[in-house]
């Protein structure tokens, strides 16, 4: 569900905005910007649901174990 929202800019924001982005892409480019900032997802719920994928588990040990020994080989 989409909301309305009023901002205040400054002048020569706005026309920067309506010249670079487009007049009716304003809403779009600015919601893309804020997102990461305020929307966070579950981390905890999408690791434990990770987690309980044994396949992957059992392939990203094996990734890890791999790439350990061939750090413990390289010269420094």
């Amino acid at each position: 569900m989409q909301k309305k929202l009023t901002i205040t800019v400054d002048k020569e924001v706005y026309e920067g905005l309506h010249k670079n982005i487009g007049p009716r892409k304003i809403s779009k480019f600015v919601e893309e910007l804020v997102r990461p900032h305020v929307v966070r997802p579950n981390l905890e719920l999408e690791y434990s649901q990770m987690a309980k994928d044994k396949k992957r588990e059992t392939d990203a040990l094996e990734w890890a174990e791999t790439t350990f020994k061939d750090a413990a080989h390289e010269k420094m």
